[in-house]
C-alpha cells in the first residue's frame, strides 16, 4: 500500500486530506510543519507528500527543498492558499510535481495524486503499457500480442510523448521544440508526416488513436474495447 506525507498546518485540513486519501487506498502519516514532516520521513519510507507553503518552524518551500536534496523521484504535490503568480513559481521551483489553490476540490486532489503516480511510475520504468500495447522507451520497442515492432526513432519519441499524457492537447510547436529540438529550422508540417506516418502504422490498433484537434494540435485517445476511454 501507498504511503501519502500530509503536511498542514491547519488540523482540520489535515484530517480531511488524510481521512479522503485512506478511503481512496492510501496509507497515511501527518504533519503540522515541515520540521515534524522531515522527522517522519526520516522514520518511515514514503511514497509522496502533499504539502502547504505557509507553515511555522519551515514553510512549504524550504521542506520541499530538502526533500529534493536527498530524493529527486518522490512526487510532490503544494496545496496552499497563495495563487499568485509568483508563488506558484517558486513552489515548482522549489521542486513540487503539481500545484492546487486552496480552496479544493478534494476529488480533484485525488485525480491529482493519482496522475503524479502514475507519471512518476513512467518515469521509473520508462515503460508505457497500454492494453496490449507495450513502449519501452530504453530500447526504442513497441510490442503488441508478443509481436516486436520496430520504429524510426523521432516517430517513436512522438507516439511516447503522445500516450504517455493521454487527451493532453501537444500544439506542432510544442512536439518540434522537444522532438526536433528548440533550433531545429524544420517547419510544422514535419510533424504532420510523421503522425500520419504513426496512424497508418497503427490504424488497427485497439489500444489508442491519434486524433488532429483542429487549430491546436494532436493528442492520443486511449480506447477500452474499441470505445474512446473516457
Amino acid at each position: 500500500m501507498r504511503t501519502i506525507l500530509v503536511v498542514e498546518d491547519n488540523a482540520e485540513l489535515r484530517e480531511l486530506y488524510a481521512l479522503v486519501l485512506r478511503k481512496a487506498g492510501y496509507q497515511t502519516l501527518t504533519a503540522s510543519d515541515g520540521v515534524e514532516a522531515s522527522y517522519a520521513l526520516e522514520k518511515n519510507y514514503v511514497d509522496m507528500t502533499v504539502t502547504d507553503i505557509m507553515m511555522p518552524n519551515m514553510d512549504g518551500y524550504e521542506f520541499v527543498q530538502n526533500i529534493r536534496s536527498i530524493n529527486k523521484e518522490m512526487p510532490i504535490l503544494m496545496i496552499t492558499a497563495k495563487d499568485d503568480f509568483k508563488s506558484k513559481s517558486n513552489g515548482f521551483h522549489s521542486g513540487a510535481d503539481d500545484y492546487m489553490v486552496k480552496p479544493i476540490d478534494v476529488n480533484e486532489m485525488l485525480l491529482r495524486v493519482d496522475a503524479l503516480f502514475r507519471r512518476a511510475k513512467i518515469a521509473q520504468d520508462r515503460k508505457l503499457v497500454i492494453g496490449s500495447t507495450e513502449l519501452d522507451y530504453d530500447a526504442l520497442a513497441i510490442r503488441r500480442n508478443g509481436m516486436e515492432v520496430t520504429i524510426p526513432k523521432k516517430e517513436f519519441y512522438l507516439l511516447y510523448k503522445l500516450v504517455s499524457s493521454p487527451n493532453k492537447i501537444f500544439t506542432r510547436r510544442q512536439i518540434m521544440d522537444e522532438i526536433w529540438g528548440m533550433d531545429n529550422e524544420s517547419d510544422s508540417q514535419t510533424v504532420d508526416v510523421h503522425i500520419n506516418r504513426l496512424r497508418k502504422r497503427f490504424a488497427d490498433d485497439p489500444d489508442f488513436r491519434i486524433e488532429t484537434v483542429r487549430g491546436l494540435g494532436y493528442k492520443a485517445v486511449l480506447q477500452l474495447s474499441g470505445k474512446a476511454e473516457i
